[in-house]
């Protein structure tokens, strides 16, 4: 089985950053243009140019997790750059681990929960309290990751909020894996997956989704 879970909007205080050439931060938000000003980040989207020689930041990023063993800027495995300790549970988990355990990240797509991951700041919720230059929107352009491995055929579990399921379907409809995405309320759209109820909605149902998995409590048993 693979698991997959959506990333969180609060990230650890010690997340690293991509940086200019100058040694500025950079901080990946949805509207550049509408962030603040003044605060030492350089603001950007992912598929923005990094560079002169017309590179994207996601390219660069790509390129960077390719450095075996290298990491300068200390950015963090996307596992461990979520504060919830739900991620390092699923992480560790003796039947599961890292090379089953995927996120699904706003900003930059389905990575392996090993890739290393810079700050960003980019997220589908609609929740009044998400600042405007922070949201993207379903039509958005986004080169997203799928680093799916094609060796594996394993099913896939989702696990996450409503807005996320458009995105996990895209972006493993061609997979050839059987989908099963797990949701809380009103039973959503999501085509050719197998939909599992977890009950009513409440604030980040899925981190108690990921426990009952773990621990055999949900309809697929356990893991």
């Amino acid at each position: 089985m693979i698991v997959v879970i959506q990333c969180a909007a609060r990230k650890r205080h010690d997340a690293g950053h991509l940086r200019t050439p100058d040694g500025r931060p950079i901080m990946f938000v949805a509207n550049p243009a509408a962030a603040p000003v003044g605060d030492g980040f350089k603001y950007a989207r992912p598929d923005d140019p990094s560079h002169a020689d017309g590179r994207s930041w996601r390219d660069v990023l790509e390129a960077y997790n390719s450095h075996s063993g290298k990491n300068p800027l200390g950015l963090l495995p996307a596992w461990q750059h979520y504060a919830n300790r739900t991620y390092g549970f699923l992480a560790k988990h003796e039947f599961l681990g890292l090379d089953r355990l995927f996120i699904l990240s706003a900003g930059w797509g389905l990575i392996p929960a090993s890739f290393l991951t810079p700050n960003y700041d980019i997220t589908f919720s609609k929740a009044k309290n998400v600042q405007p230059f922070k949201r993207r929107r379903q039509q958005d352009s986004y080169r997203d990751f799928c680093m799916l491995p094609s060796s594996v055929l394993d099913p896939i579990v989702f696990l996450g909020g409503k807005d996320y399921i458009r995105l996990v379907c895209d972006l493993t409809a061609d997979s050839g894996r059987d989908r099963t995405v797990f949701y809380a309320g009103r039973e959503p759209a999501a085509p050719g997956c197998t939909l599992c109820s977890f009950g009513k909605p409440y604030t980040n149902w899925h981190y108690q989704c990921a426990k009952a998995l773990l621990e055999g409590r949900s309809p697929l048993g356990k893991v």
